[in-house]
């Protein structure tokens, strides 16, 4: 039998009755082992707990007063076995087998740190969701694997931020040299409805302004102390990827 790594998932909540079990399934229909799923309830008050109760000991459910979906990440990685990690926000899907596809990268070599898949929007309408975009690379922390070094090296996801956490994420991981790589297979399923936490909500609003100050500030500081930005990772519009409708990102370079 195939000696394989220890996935751990963490999948962050805050009432999310309605997508939930659909997003464990999609975990649990990934036909791979050892794999090991965490809900990290951030403070819901509607019927997830109930939800995520009953698949008994297939999952880890762990309560939280709500403090945001980076406090609850972070929290799972301090609980989390496994030196591979996966988070999936509790209204989205894996694709089927994504979990073998995102792992063999990692297996093969080493060096390489965070394996990502791509992207693909489904939106809700008339109940039922649908495919709304090309398949696309771009930040959306579902969308890959991820080594325990590279949250040692980074100290995990910024717990001050209620949005757009992610982005500054990926920006601290490039200026890190965090070696990346990209298969050209859709590993995500983004549902989009009305309920998203960044639904309606601005760039302002999303923390956006707020994640590149912060970028901006790091660089100058780094020039300041003589540290070089990275000279071995792609440029940083390749490195995050870009969202079709937000072509803006490649001016963060």
């Amino acid at each position: 039998m195939e000696n394989l790594p220890l996935v751990s998932v963490i999948i962050p909540v805050h009432n999310g009755e309605n997508y939930l079990a659909d997003a464990i399934e999609s975990v649990l229909g990934q036909n791979y082992q050892p794999l090991e799923i965490l809900v990290i309830d951030d403070g819901s008050t509607d019927k997830t707990a109930e939800i995520a109760k009953e698949y008994g000991e297939k999952i880890r459910y762990i309560y939280q007063l709500n403090a945001g979906p980076a406090a609850a990440r972070n929290a799972g990685i301090k609980l989390a076995n496994g030196d591979i990690l996966g988070f999936l926000d509790a209204d989205d899907l894996w694709s089927e087998n994504c979990l073998h596809a995102l792992v063999t990268p990692l297996r093969e070599f080493p060096e390489i740190l965070i394996a990502q898949g791509l992207i693909q929007e489904l939106e809700l309408s008339e109940s039922q969701f649908q495919e709304t975009s090309v398949s696309y690379q771009y930040i959306n922390l579902g969308s890959a694997l991820y080594r325990r070094v590279v949250f040692d090296k980074l100290t995990g996801f910024d717990a001050t931020m209620r949005y757009g956490e992610d982005v500054d994420f990926f920006l601290r991981a490039w200026e890190n040299n965090i070696p990346k790589t990209v298969i050209k297979t859709v590993t995500l399923f983004y549902r989009k409805h009305e309920q998203n936490m960044t639904a309606g909500k601005k760039l302002v609003d999303l923390g956006f302004l707020r994640v590149y100050k912060k970028h901006i500030e790091r660089k100058r500081q780094r020039q300041e102390s003589a540290l070089s930005l990275p000279t071995n990772l792609p440029p940083l519009s390749e490195y995050l990827g870009v969202h079709p409708s937000h072509p803006r990102f490649q001016s963060f370079n």
